[in-house]
């Protein structure tokens, strides 16, 4: 299942309400080709790390959401002339459980801002409603640029859990 991600997501552990990090559950992370295919991917990791931390019963939102984050990166993030098969994948899914929390991280290469459309912008629109959707599934989402030996920035999504 990949690496933990904790110096990657340190900027958004910083964004958080402090946790007591005796509290801190699971982390799981998976790395995603430059491939449109990788979105089913993810839903399936998502899917076998829920159940994994029984927390199925959150799948659909978390899954729709993680399906968003995914997209997003692979249609705004990547250049076009990103090669689709690489030796390094450039996406990476990070789910992180602690506290009664669940977060969905998505890093890529770019550093650029993710744009939300206006309500007003979409009712026609065939595309630019995903983070609308993160934003109305999840409990809060955001974004931060990463620093160090990691480039790029990382989108997430938070969930509060019942």
């Amino acid at each position: 299942m990949g690496m933990n991600g904790s110096t990657m997501l340190e900027p958004l552990r910083q964004g958080l309400p402090p946790i007591d990090p005796a509290a801190a559950s699971s982390s799981a992370s998976c790395a995603l080709p430059a491939r449109y295919e990788a979105v089913r991917g993810a839903r399936k990791f998502t899917r076998t790390t829920l159940d994994q931390w029984k927390l199925g019963e959150c799948f659909d939102d978390v899954s729709l959401v993680v399906s968003e984050l995914v997209t997003n990166a692979l249609r705004h993030a990547l250049p076009a002339d990103t090669p689709r098969e690489r030796p390094s994948p450039p996406v990476r899914l990070h789910l992180m459980w602690w506290a009664g929390r669940l977060v969905c991280a998505v890093r890529d290469p770019s550093y650029a801002s993710p744009e939300t459309r206006q309500p007003d912008e979409t009712c026609a629109a065939e595309s630019g409603r995903g983070l609308l959707l993160v934003e109305s599934y999840s409990d809060t989402w955001g974004w931060h640029p990463l620093a160090g030996s990691l480039h790029g920035k990382v989108v997430w999504a938070l969930f509060r859990l019942h």
